[in-house]
């Protein structure tokens, strides 16, 4: 999957979905579109300044019908975790949200074949 940088609309990572323990959706970069070796400075933790590419920035989706909710999304420009929920809109595109409280950003993300 594609993903698209928030403030320019260019393509950014290359994601890969996957069906991790316990039935769970996870994420993990396999390619970054801006910087060969980017690394995540704004991280924390044991993440802090670790090569974006391999990391997983998405993590914890159950299936909830015909949504995937309760999991938590990395956002590398600011190193933060929040609520996610995903949605697949069609077998091309999946919009994936990362909340604070009520209030969520959605992302949309392009399937690469």
């Amino acid at each position: 999957w594609k993903t698209y940088d928030e403030e320019t609309g260019k393509p950014r990572l290359i994601v890969d979905v996957y069906e991790a323990k316990g039935g769970t959706i996870a994420a993990k970069v396999v390619d970054t579109l801006f910087a060969p070796n980017a690394s995540c400075t704004a991280c924390t933790g044991a993440a802090k300044n670790k090569p974006i590419k391999d990391m997983v920035i998405l993590w914890g989706l159950k299936p909830a019908g015909a949504e995937y909710s309760g999991g938590t999304v990395l956002k590398l420009a600011n190193g933060k975790t929040y609520k996610s929920k995903a949605e697949l809109l069609s077998p091309n595109k999946l919009q994936v949200s990362g909340c604070l409280g009520f209030i969520c950003k959605h992302q949309e993300w392009t399937r690469e074949h």
